[in-house]
């Protein structure tokens, strides 16, 4: 069996305070150790994290027996490639260097990847979430165009508004991307729609494993079908992003 840390720690969230810009921040305590947060409970600074961290917040996961080795070979392998490529990974290439299906890495982190593994690996919400190293270094936003309308999307591409989004958007954004033939097919349809009805039912990006499961394909599939990754090719085409 696989060893474990973290059994019967306390840990606790800190009072939440607000910063200049006037977004609240909260703190999270854990052996001593407290840890600033952003809004929502991510690691507000990558380089304060340490494996008393991850313990610490596991519980807090759905992850109540503490971490396992399978669990930290996850965690310090987001970690690594984020320090080494200023990217984290796609959650395809987590489950083939680790060697597990998506079944398996949804049993190690059940509230998400992003919002599980990434989140222990002391990834911010828009780090895991969108592709830094793509990030222009001094526009503030900028404007997608097309015959009939003006999309207002952030510097990573992400449309702001998700209720401007209509299917012109996400045909330009298929065609920007690397959508296999630039074009979308019933399938990616499938998907798109079931993101945004999703969203709008619960006003939350559903998980990698969610959107798997409700549309019967597998992790192999959505690669396929957007290669560019779940958050940065079906969530940004569907007109989603992280606030």
């Amino acid at each position: 069996m696989a060893d474990s840390i973290g059994k019967g720690q306390k840990n606790s969230i800190g009072i939440v305070t607000v910063n200049k810009e006037g977004v609240s921040m909260g703190t999270f305590t854990y052996k001593g150790k407290t840890y600033e947060m952003n809004p929502k409970d991510f690691l507000l600074d990558f380089n304060s994290w340490d494996e008393n961290f991850a313990e610490g917040m596991a519980p807090q996961l759905k992850i109540p027996h503490g971490l396992t080795k399978e669990h930290r070979d996850v965690i310090y392998f987001i970690r690594n490639t984020f320090i080494e490529t200023g990217k984290c990974p796609l959650v395809y290439e987590v489950c083939v260097v680790n060697g597990l299906q998506l079944k398996e890495l949804q049993k190690l982190f059940p509230t998400g990847y992003l919002r599980g593994a990434c989140k222990l690996a002391g990834i911010t919400y828009k780090e895991g979430y969108l592709d830094q190293t793509d990030l222009p270094l001094t526009a503030r936003d900028y404007n997608i165009f097309d015959a009939e309308k003006t999309y207002i999307v952030d510097v990573r591409g992400f449309l702001v508004n998700p209720d401007e989004w209509s299917e012109n958007y996400a045909i330009y954004k298929a065609y920007d991307m690397k959508i296999p033939g630039r074009k979308l097919t019933e399938k990616h349809w499938q998907i798109i729609r079931y993101l945004r009805q999703s969203y709008e039912k619960n006003k939350e990006i559903p998980t990698i494993y969610e959107t798997c499961e409700a549309n019967k394909i597998d992790i192999k599939e959505l690669e396929q079908l957007f290669p560019d990754g779940y958050h940065r090719g079906a969530v940004k085409i569907a007109g989603l992003r992280v606030l």
